[in-house]
C-alpha cells in the first residue's frame, strides 16, 4: 500500500473527469464517518463539474434523516441506531439514486427531512437536466442497501481519534460506533474508485490502491 499527499481540488477533479466518461446520469458518492468532511469533498467535486459546464444533482444524507421518534427511540449515544435508524436509505434509493439510474424516471428529491424542525421538508422533485452528474454525500454510502446504486465512489478513511475531534461529543459514541460496524461488515475501502486519509481534512492523502 502506498499514500501519497494530494489536495481535494486534485481528487475533485480526478473524480469529475471520471464521472463526465460514464454513461446516462453518473451517481458519485462520497462515503466518510464525519458528514462535514463528506460536504467537503462532494462540493469540491460538484464544483469541479460545474466548472467542466454540466449540471449537478447535489444531495447530502443529512437532509435524508427518519424522524427524531425513530432515531432516538434507543437513545442519541446507540451505535446500533446510528447506523440502522439514523438515516432513511430507503427513501434516497427511492427518490434519487433509483430515480437516476438508467431506465429511471430521470428527476430527484433534493431533500426530505428538515432536523432541525423534524418534520418533512415537502421540496419539489427536479426533472434532471441533459449531462447531470449526481454528487451525494454522507456516511455510509456503500452499504449493502445502496452500494449498487452508485457508479462512482469515494471513501473517506478517518481514524477514531480524528472523528473524536470533529464530531460533537454528544453524537460521538453512535458516530464512531456504527462506523466500525459499518467498516467491520461492509469493507467499504474495497469497493471504493479512491480512498483518502482525510485524519486532517487541510492534509489528506491518497491511498494507492484501493484498500
Amino acid at each position: 500500500m502506498r499514500v501519497e499527499p494530494v489536495t481535494v481540488a486534485a481528487v475533485a477533479a480526478e473524480v469529475a473527469d471520471a464521472a463526465l466518461a460514464l454513461p446516462g446520469v453518473p451517481r458519485v458518492a462520497v462515503d466518510g464517518a464525519v458528514p462535514a468532511d463528506t460536504r467537503y469533498v462532494a462540493d469540491a467535486v460538484a464544483a469541479a463539474v460545474t466548472a467542466r459546464g454540466r449540471p449537478v444533482a447535489r444531495v447530502d444524507a443529512e437532509d435524508f434523516l427518519r424522524p427524531r421518534s425513530l432515531r432516538l427511540e434507543h437513545g442519541p449515544a446507540d451505535p446500533d441506531a446510528g447506523y440502522e435508524r439514523w438515516y432513511d436509505w430507503h427513501a434516497l434509493l427511492r427518490e434519487v439514486l433509483e430515480p437516476l439510474s438508467p431506465g429511471g424516471r430521470g428527476d430527484w428529491l433534493p431533500t426530505l427531512w428538515d432536523a432541525a424542525a423534524d418534520r418533512a421538508t415537502r421540496a419539489a422533485r427536479v426533472p434532471a437536466r441533459p449531462g447531470t452528474v449526481a454528487v451525494v454525500s454522507g456516511p455510509f454510502l456503500l452499504r449493502w442497501e445502496s452500494a449498487h446504486a452508485v457508479d462512482y465512489a469515494v471513501h473517506l478513511l478517518t481514524s477514531p481519534a480524528a472523528i473524536a475531534r470533529r464530531v460533537p461529543a454528544a453524537d460521538l459514541d453512535r458516530v464512531r460506533g456504527a462506523w466500525a460496524r459499518y467498516t467491520a461488515e461492509t469493507d467499504p475501502a474495497s469497493r471504493a474508485d479512491v480512498v483518502l486519509r482525510f485524519d486532517r481534512p487541510t492534509a489528506p492523502a491518497r491511498v494507492h490502491p484501493p484498500l
